[in-house]
């Protein structure tokens, strides 16, 4: 058993390690918040399941705080609406509920994010095109293998792994560099 655990945190190690190449794409994208955020837009998130869960763990240091004590950047993650994802799946199709929410909340300029893992999600496609339509800045976290979503939005993370495990680690290192940098750089 001690063998399993040193061998996943080796492979952890390893793939957060190889971020470190896509440190040019992270300052990027982090422009872009920052930008929006200066232009009094917003960042939206989606994701289903493990990426809902870096979503609205995203979302929440935007609008809380991330290291200090600031005003809030407002944020939101899609999924948290019990009702509306459950309304919208039955009366639209799963496959709609991250669409429908970009149609009422997203405007141009706001900043569109959604995670998947596969980079295929159906539902998140469907959101990042409709973001993409109103003339939002769209931005993919996926894994690395070849995706639909990298196809579509203006900027793609393609985390170095096809282990769902370690593609989600390494959303939500990611995510925290991302928040770090506009925190920084917003409230210095």
């Amino acid at each position: 058993m001690e063998n399993e655990i040193k061998s996943i945190l080796n492979e952890t190690t390893n793939v957060i390690m190889k971020i470190q190449d896509l440190a040019p794409q992270i300052a990027q994208i982090s422009r872009e918040i920052i930008k929006a955020y200066r232009n009094n837009k917003k960042v939206v998130l989606f994701g289903n399941g493990g990426s809902a869960a870096d979503a609205q763990h995203i979302a929440a240091e935007f609008v809380g705080k991330f290291y200090k004590d600031r005003a809030s950047l407002p944020a939101l993650a899609f999924h948290t609406n019990t009702s509306v994802l459950t309304a919208t799946a039955n009366d639209y199709g799963y496959e709609h509920v991250f669409e429908r929410q970009v149609s009422s909340f997203v405007g141009e300029g706001d900043i569109a994010i959604g995670l998947s893992t596969s980079g295929n999600s159906p539902n998140v496609i469907k959101g990042l095109l409709k973001a993409k339509e109103k003339g939002a800045i769209t931005i993919g976290f996926t894994g690395s293998k070849e995706n639909e979503i990298e196809k579509i939005v203006d900027h793609c993370l393609k985390m170095p792994s096809t282990d769902t495990p370690r593609i989600q680690e390494g959303h939500i290192t990611v995510g925290h560099i991302v928040c770090y940098l506009v925190e920084k750089e917003l409230f210095s």
